[in-house]
C-alpha cells in the first residue's frame, strides 16, 4: 500500500497495530456464503412491514426526508458492496427521479481476516436492504442514485483530519484496516442523520421505519468502533471524529462535541452519544456539510453534483 494510509503515514498509535489480533481464531472459513448468494439473487428484500405496505405518493416532508436518507444509503451501500465485489447497479437499484449519476472508485478489499470480511458482508447486505426498502416506500417518487465519488474523497478527508500529508493518498479499499477507517466516516453520520430527522417525520409508520434503520446503523457504528479499538486505531478514529465535529460546527456553532473513541482509562467507547446518553442528532445542513466536505471548495466531496431531491 505504498502511498496509501500506512504505518509511516498514520499517527503513532495506528503505526503499532497488532495484526495478529483476536480475529486469528476465526480461521479461514466464511459463514458469509449464504449472504453473498442472497445478494446476487436479490433475495434480501425485507418482508411486508407497515411502512412498505403503503408508499409515499405525494411530495410531502416525509418523502423529502426519505429521499434525503436514500441518497446517503446509496453512498453507504456502494461503499460496502464494492468492498465485497458488487455494486448497486448490479442489483438494479439506481434509477429514479432526478439525474442518475455514476460512481467512481471502489474495489474488492483484499481481506486478511475472515471475521472482518464477514462484518463487511453483513453490513453490505443491510445497506442493500435499506436502499431497496426506502425505494419501495417512496415508490415512483424515489430519487435516482446521484454521482458518487469513492476515489479521491477519502484522501481529501484524511488530509483534512491530519492522518496523511499533502501528496499522500488514502484508499479505504486497499486493505482491511483502511477499510474500517473509511467505514467509520459513514456510520456515525448515518445515525446522527436519522436521529436528527425523526422529529420532522409526520407519518408514524414512516417514523417507525426510520427508527428501525437508525437502530441498524447504530449497530454498525458500534461494531466498527469496536473493531478499530481492537486494533489500536483509536487515535486515527478520533481525528476523523474531530473533523466531523468541526464540519458540523460550521453550520451550528457550539453544543457538545461528538464523542471520541479514546476516553480516559477506556479505549472502548463504542457508542457516540451526548451527556444524556442519547444518540447525537444532526440537522440535514450539518450532514450535508460533512458529506460535501464543507461545500464547493472540496468539489462537494462524496457527491460532486450534490444529492438528488428537495434536500440537497
Amino acid at each position: 500500500m505504498s502511498d496509501n494510509l500506512e504505518a509511516q503515514a498514520l499517527l503513532p498509535t495506528v503505526a503499532e497495530l497488532n495484526r495478529r489480533r483476536l480475529f486469528q481464531r476465526a480461521g479461514a472459513g466464511l459463514a458469509g456464503v449464504a449472504a453473498m448468494s442472497a445478494l446476487s439473487t436479490g433475495g434480501m428484500m425485507l418482508g411486508s412491514q407497515s411502512a412498505s405496505a403503503a408508499t409515499i405518493t405525494t411530495p410531502d416532508i416525509d418523502g423529502d426526508i426519505f429521499n434525503f436518507a436514500l441518497n446517503l444509503e446509496y453512498l453507504e451501500a456502494e461503499f460496502y458492496l464494492r468492498a465485497i465485489g458488487q455494486t448497486l447497479a448490479g442489483n438494479m437499484l439506481v434509477t429514479g427521479t432526478g439525474t442518475q449519476g455514476t460512481v467512481t472508485g471502489g474495489s474488492a478489499v483484499p481481506f486478511q481476516s475472515a471475521a472482518i470480511q464477514q462484518y463487511a458482508q453483513r453490513i453490505a447486505v443491510d445497506e442493500l436492504s435499506h436502499v431497496r426498502f426506502i425505494r419501495t416506500v417512496l415508490g415512483t417518487g424515489a430519487v435516482a442514485e446521484p454521482t458518487i465519488n469513492l476515489s479521491t474523497s477519502f484522501t481529501v478527508l484524511a488530509q483534512a483530519a491530519g492522518l496523511i500529508t499533502s501528496g499522500q493518498t488514502f484508499n479505504p479499499f486497499a486493505d482491511e484496516i483502511s477499510f474500517l477507517l473509511g467505514a467509520s466516516i459513514f456510520e456515525d453520520v448515518g445515525v446522527t442523520a436519522y436521529a436528527g430527522a425523526a422529529r420532522y417525520i409526520t407519518n408514524p409508520d414512516y417514523l417507525e421505519a426510520a427508527a428501525g434503520i437508525l437502530a441498524v446503523e447504530a449497530y454498525h457504528s458500534g461494531s466498527i468502533r469496536t473493531l478499530l479499538a481492537d486494533i489500536g486505531a483509536g487515535v486515527a478514529f478520533d481525528a476523523i471524529s474531530d473533523l466531523r465535529g468541526a464540519l458540523s460546527a460550521q453550520i451550528v456553532p457550539g453544543g457538545e462535541a461528538e464523542q471520541r473513541m479514546l476516553i480516559p482509562g477506556n479505549d472502548y467507547n463504542f457508542v457516540a452519544n451526548d451527556s444524556n446518553g442519547l444518540a447525537f442528532r444532526r440537522t440535514t445542513a450539518q450532514v450535508l456539510n460533512i458529506v460535501y466536505g464543507g461545500g464547493a471548495a472540496s468539489g462537494y466531496l462524496f457527491f460532486p453534483n450534490k444529492l438528488n431531491g428537495a434536500i440537497a
